[in-house]
């Protein structure tokens, strides 16, 4: 199966596609920090240092870089670990599954790929954070030959979590299971929200959004809300890879919707909000500060983070005006909510965010003796995609 893979590697270098080096590039405001690894999971009392992990797109080699990341995240004493979507490719076979041991020789048919994806995504890739609670959104991959009941049942264990269903019922009046949910923690609202396909967001989802919101903003014990979603939303830096791709000019202005709420609840109301997405496959710090949206409201703190094992892109035309900007890497989101401040006092809901690297050396030894270290290799060597979709 290497040489399937390797020989695939060979095309693309031949086309000129492996011209790779990684970028970062911070801001004249932006300062190196360290995490303050807050008491993890046993306490997240409203104004204590608490801290969770984030990232997504972890198809093609997640099951190799996607336990790393379960492992940096058990090691900070993050509270959960949240996947923004885009688990397994679908329209063909992952690599890393094409690995497993029963398909080395020979591939398995679409369909036998199809029929264990979502089995393999979370025996790989789920499992391996152990008790700590991991939240799942939904990407575009995940509508491949699939509908989003068929999600909602491979994944109900997850999206009927407690934290998601003591919020549901007071959302609506209906239970329901759905891709797009919230939850509270410490005076923190997490809204996830669903743009997996170009009628996103639709008027439902828009509509239990807005009230969501509403709660959020009227609520005092509520401090920072943070949405998270598969793809960025429109007129960002990745404009070419968001929701801006989409034909559907009412997809569009749904997520301009979205984000001209968020300004109100930090201008308006004072609450402390970031937005994170993944879809492109690099890191990115700053991903708002656009001509767009410097003029038509302002700049909103907000991130790509689709570096959970996919393969990776070449960072956007754009990418300059980032804050940090980073190609070629895999890695995760660690954020600190309440960090220390420079006087030693915690902060009144404000979240750090940190960017940290998986390198080969991260990638657990089970996992290397599993899929072999050739698969390790061609994962971080040659897992490429040039240029950007």
């Amino acid at each position: 199966m290497i040489a399937i893979l390797r020989q695939r590697a060979l095309y693309l270098m031949k086309s000129g596609l492996f011209l790779w080096i990684a970028l970062g590039i911070l801001g004249a405001n932006a300062s190196a920090q360290s995490i303050v690894a807050g008491s993890g999971q046993s306490s997240n009392a409203l104004g204590t240092a608490w801290i969770f992990a984030v990232s997504g797109d972890s198809r093609n080699c997640g099951d190799v870089v996607m336990p790393a990341i379960a492992a940096g995240a058990r090691a900070k004493g993050a509270s959960f670990y949240w996947h923004l979507g885009d688990c397994r490719a679908m329209f063909r076979v992952d690599e890393d599954f094409a690995h497993e041991p029963p398909y080395r020789s020979t591939l398995p048919s679409k369909a036998e790929y199809q029929k264990a994806a979502w089995n393999d995504f979370i025996e790989n890739q789920i499992l391996p954070f152990g008790q700590i609670p991991v939240f799942l959104g939904i990407g575009n991959h995940e509508l491949i030959d699939r509908t989003r009941d068929d999600y909602v049942a491979a994944f109900r264990k997850w999206l009927t979590a407690p934290e998601i269903a003591d919020q549901r019922m007071p959302d609506s009046s209906t239970a329901r299971v759905k891709p797009y949910f919230h939850w509270m923690k410490a005076g923190v609202d997490f809204i996830n929200m669903d743009n997996a396909s170009d009628d996103q967001f639709d008027s439902a989802q828009l509509a239990w959004f807005d009230a969501v919101l509403k709660s959020a903003v009227s609520d005092p014990t509520i401090r920072t809300i943070v949405v998270g979603m598969h793809k960025a939303l429109p007129d960002s830096l990745s404009y070419g890879h968001s929701m801006s791709e989409s034909p559907n000019i009412v997809s569009i202005e749904s997520g301009r919707h979205v984000y001209r709420e968020l300004l109100k609840a930090q201008n308006d109301f004072g609450k402390k909000v970031y937005i994170l997405a993944s879809h492109s496959h690099i890191y990115m710090d700053g991903i708002f500060n656009t001509d767009f949206w410097s003029k038509n409201g302002g700049v909103l703190p907000g991130w790509i983070i689709g570096t959970a094992g996919a393969e990776l892109y070449q960072l956007p035309a754009g990418w300059r005006r980032a804050r940090q900007a980073m190609q070629g890497v895999y890695g995760y989101l660690l954020a600190t909510v309440n960090p220390e401040t420079d006087q030693g006092a915690p902060s009144d809901g404000t979240i750090r965010f940190e960017f940290h690297p998986v390198n080969p050396s991260d990638v657990p030894s089970a996992v290397r003796k599993k899929f072999t270290p050739e698969l390790v290799d061609f994962c971080f060597n040659q897992n490429r995609r040039n240029p950007e979709p």
